[in-house]
């Protein structure tokens, strides 16, 4: 008890003591203050004024770098932009952007370009959308009988984007295009058949009967174009009345669950016609195959379109804005790329300078900030490649965590690092330095893919989300790029030696 007092009185006067050194200092201060602000006022104004001037610069440059320091910049949320309506102006700007980084952008420009043409040629798109053997290619011959269709008995006929011209009656200049059916074995030509939608006016989604998973996924992805669609139910003769007004309920619903708009002539049923073969039997008994013709049943498409178009300044405008967002979706696959492509060098002369740093080193340790200023400079280079600006603290805190774990990653480096400078002929007895070398390059390369993983998830540094993506994924990595840094460590030992 008698030892808990005295432990308690010198706590006691520590903070007595603390506490007049504070206001000591506090006085001091106040005072020199003071007794400058009296010279200033009684000197030149000026001196006062200059002085007030360089003292808000000191303070505002003070805070500038205590927030660059701690405070995280927010980076936007791609997810959020991508749903956001844009203008040309919008898309004109990222594109000169990301041209002037480096970034390929002639297939966005390309939309773009494609876009212009159609607007000054004024014509109106419609856009023949479903899976194969629905008769997309049927209804276009329906039609525009002058127009020359391929039609053919086997599903998937149509394998590429093919236009046609039609007149409606309101005196429209129109064309029909008709997009490889979605549904085949080629994913290519669904991603085809997909952005020709975007670039029409109208889809047309037909079906020949009530809609499978993948053509409810299909229709929602359509609806979310931000254009019309119409559901167009083809080969309606096969169905009585009962039955077609079933389906045609079905499809509305559909239509409402996707989320597109429910107006009347928005779900039609139709007949595209067209020849069938029948059975036919002569008066002796004797049966043949005859082909014989059924008329279409399109009126109520040539409605649905007449009052679509009543408005074409809407649809222009609808139009415009999916077209905008595939050029940014473009662009998005260009800048990916592209990013791809960067950082593999970033990580390439990391891991490089990482080696000839190991070389250069009589005795290299376990730390992998032995080279600390090459993992500074890569997660930097890679953050602003993705366009993230984190703090200096959360660099810190990312290579600080992947230290902790490069002691564990470190025996297994050296093993792979050795058999995998066996694998070259005339190295011999490898010595230990040299596979110290492959085993740090190994560390980084495995380092920097661990930024790139994490950048391209979240968009921006989370160190612990990014150094445990370096801890799970190490063996992965290093096992991958052991040849890579084993040859990259030979040349520089031999234009060392």
């Amino acid at each position: 008890m008698k030892l808990d007092r005295l432990i308690r009185i010198g706590v006691a006067a520590v903070i007595a003591l603390l506490f007049v050194i504070a206001i000591a200092a506090l006085l001091f201060v106040t005072e020199s203050a003071l007794n400058v602000w009296d010279r200033l006022v009684e000197g030149p104004k000026a001196l006062l004024y200059g002085y007030v001037t360089v003292m808000a610069g000191l303070a505002a440059g003070a805070a500038w770098l205590i927030w660059r320091l701690v405070v995280r910049r927010k980076i936007p949320d791609a997810r959020v932009s991508a749903e956001t309506p844009l203008s040309r102006k919008d898309i004109r700007d990222r594109l000169a952007e990301a041209e002037s980084a480096g970034v390929d952008v002639a297939s966005a420009q390309a939309e773009l370009q494609e876009l212009a043409a159609r607007q000054a040629a004024g014509t109106i798109h419609l856009c023949f959308f479903g899976e194969i053997s629905t008769g997309k290619s049927s209804l276009i011959k329906a039609l525009a009988p002058d127009a020359d269709v391929v039609v053919d008995v086997v599903g998937g006929s149509t394998t590429d984007v093919r236009h046609y011209r039609w007149r409606s009656e309101a005196g429209h200049q129109i064309m029909l295009t008709d997009v490889p059916g979605t549904g085949g074995l080629e994913q290519a030509l669904d991603d085809v058949a997909m952005q020709e939608a975007q670039r029409a006016h109208v889809v047309l989604f037909v079906c020949d009967g009530d809609l499978a998973r993948q053509e409810a996924e299909a229709v929602a992805e359509l609806s979310r174009l931000g254009k019309p669609v119409v559901i167009v139910l083809n080969k309606s003769d096969r169905f009585d009345l009962d039955e077609q007004a079933a389906l045609l309920q079905r499809l509305l619903e559909h239509l409402d669950q996707a989320g597109g708009e429910i107006e009347r002539d928005r779900v039609v049923a139709v007949s595209a016609g067209g020849e069938s073969e029948v059975v036919q039997r002569s008066s002796d008994g004797t049966e043949a195959t005859v082909g014989r013709q059924r008329p279409a049943d399109i009126g109520v498409l040539v409605v649905a379109i007449n009052r679509l178009l009543e408005d074409p300044g809407d649809i222009d405008a609808r139009r415009d804005r999916a077209v905008f967002r595939l050029a940014a979706d473009k662009l998005a696959e260009a800048e990916n790329e592209y990013r791809t492509q960067r950082s593999e060098q970033i990580i390439r002369s990391a891991t490089r300078k990482a080696v000839v740093g190991s070389l250069a080193a009589v005795s290299p340790g376990t730390d992998i900030l032995i080279q600390g200023y090459v993992g500074t400079t890569m997660t930097q280079e890679m953050c602003k490649l993705y366009d993230a600006a984190p703090r200096d603290l959360d660099v810190e805190e990312f290579l600080n965590l992947s230290q902790s774990r490069v002691g564990r990653a470190l025996p297994l480096s050296l093993a792979v690092a050795g058999n995998g400078l066996k694998a070259f002929p005339g190295v011999g007895t490898v010595a230990g330095g040299l596979v110290h070398a492959v085993a740090y390059g190994l560390i980084f390369d495995a380092l920097g893919r661990s930024l790139v993983q994490t950048l391209s998830k979240h968009g921006r540094l989370v160190p612990e989300e990014a150094a445990r993506e370096f801890e799970e994924g190490i063996s992965e990595h290093i096992e991958a790029g052991v040849r890579r840094v084993a040859r990259m460590a030979l040349d520089e030992k031999a234009d060392a030696d």
